[in-house]
Parts: structure tokens; sequence; C-alpha cells
């Protein structure tokens, strides 16, 4: 079982969802992507701000096992794993449905980043990081 560092609730909207009355595939990539982010504002890190700074994080790899159906109005919750490998940050991102937390998707979202233009380590992230590394 996954070591989550953060977690995030959420609801589904209306909107969000096909004709077959469930959330449409690629809502899960923006459910897990909102996590991501709403993680990195949690530890003081701006997306904007990162750009401005020449350090682009960037998704490589993204990998969702689709488990149960959400539908308008379920209440879930995404949480959020954290693992480095090589240059590589891997999010550990799982979503469970509300509140019986029946599992939705299982996904690891594999991330790298380009630092001034170049595929590169970020020291930045490194030591943001390195306390949820070493849990």
């Amino acid at each position: 079982m996954e070591k989550y560092i953060f977690e995030l609730k959420m609801k589904v909207r209306d909107y969000e969802c096909d004709l077959q009355g469930i959330v449409n595939n690629a809502n899960y990539q923006h459910y897990i992507e909102h996590t991501r982010h709403e993680f990195l504002s949690s530890v003081g890190v701006s997306f904007a701000q990162l750009h401005q700074q020449g350090i682009d994080p960037v998704v490589a790899r993204l990998n969702m096992a689709f488990k149960t159906p959400l539908t308008s109005g379920d209440e879930f919750i995404s949480r959020l794993a954290l693992r480095k490998e090589g240059i590589k940050y891997v999010f550990v991102q799982d979503i469970y449905r509300l509140p019986d937390l029946k599992p939705v998707i299982k996904s690891t979202v594999e991330t790298v980043c380009i630092v001034n233009g170049h595929l590169s380590d970020s020291a930045l992230f490194n030591e943001i990081f390195a306390p949820y590394l070493n849990q």
C-alpha cells in the first residue's frame, strides 16, 4: 500500500460525464493534474513562477488503470505519493470514491524537468521534495 503524502477532496460536475452517465476518461487526467498542482502549491511552488525561472516540469509518461466509474455528484478523494527514479519524479496517484473508499483509478505519472531548455535534474525540486522522499 502506498504511503500518501497529500490528498484532495473533489466532487464530479455534471459536464464531466459522457452520454453513459459516467465521468469521461479524460477528466481523470484533469483530476490528478489538479491534485499535483495543489500539492505543489501546498509546498510553496507556483507553476507560473517555475516557468519564469526557466523550470518547466512536464509529464513524460502516464499510466492509468480504471477500476470503478464515478457519476455526477459523486464525491471522491485524490491521493498522491511520490518517489524519485533518476531524474524522474514519479507521482503515484489514486482516486477513491467517497464515502466507501472504493478504488476509482490507480495511476502513475512520471515527470521530468526542462531547465533552461534542457532535460535536467531540478535542484529546486530535489530540495523541496526531500522531506517527502525520506518517509
